[in-house]
């Protein structure tokens, strides 16, 4: 059994710190030293968001993500990783931060996880978190997310469409020349207009379900989630 649970960022540092280490060792396994999403800057950043995947047997992190909420005082981390590539991508967050936007970011899961479906389960929850809290108290409006090939298809399913308007039709070389990584946005993130409907009517349980167990079947077999989604800071 697993628990998937949001907190503030600089409410729980222990926590962040075993996200980070997680999310490095992740990216160590793939050939990959240095993404602008890993690094540690965002542990005492306020408008920084974590849902965390863990263990409720032995306490370990299996994975998890960020949101983070676009200010004056620190870049999005896309805004970083692509703004040199195209001057674009800052110009376009500029217009969005005025109705209030984020990203979606730092997405990663343990391999001893693989096949169990978690990524996707954590992608919908990340975008079920826009709704509960973010768009309520922060007026959260859009959301944006970087996604590597495999995953492009996962993110539209909750929601998200390719912002073709920056990049190579959305895509970029990054984190390496020989990857490839698509900007995705949602500009709706109340209605979820682009989602398909299995994916919005999840997104939607979560949302008014925040805090709730059920069983979700992955590829390799059924799999007990806790859900805690609520985040006090901002309840």
């Amino acid at each position: 059994m697993v628990r998937i649970r949001a907190f503030r960022a600089a409410n729980d540092p222990i926590s962040c710190e075993k996200f980070a280490e997680g999310h490095r060792q992740v990216l160590i396994s793939y050939g990959i030293n240095k993404v602008t999403s890993s690094n540690l800057e965002w542990i005492s950043n306020p408008e920084v968001y974590v849902i965390l995947v863990e263990s409720l047997i032995d306490n370990k992190i299996l994975g998890g993500t960020r949101i983070h909420i676009a200010n004056e005082s620190q870049p999005l981390p896309m805004e970083t990783a692509l703004g040199k590539m195209d001057q674009k991508i800052l110009d376009m967050v500029g217009q969005y931060k005025n109705d209030g936007t984020g990203e979606l970011c730092g997405l990663w899961t343990s391999k001893e996880t693989s096949g169990k479906g978690i990524s996707i389960l954590l992608t919908e929850a990340g975008v079920a978190e826009a709704g509960i809290a973010l768009a309520k108290q922060l007026k959260l409006k859009s959301l944006f997310v970087l996604c590597a090939p495999w995953t492009v298809g996962m993110a539209q399913n909750a929601g998200f469409s390719i912002e073709d308007s920056v990049g190579d039709k959305g895509t970029f070389p990054y984190p390496k020349p020989d990857l490839l990584a698509t900007l995705l946005v949602i500009k709706d993130i109340d209605k979820l207009e682009a989602a398909t409907p299995t994916g919005r009517e999840r997104i939607y349980d979560l949302r008014n379900n925040p805090r709730q167990k059920k069983i979700e079947n992955g590829p390799k077999g059924d799999l007990e989630i806790e859900y805690d989604l609520l985040v006090n800071a901002i309840e």
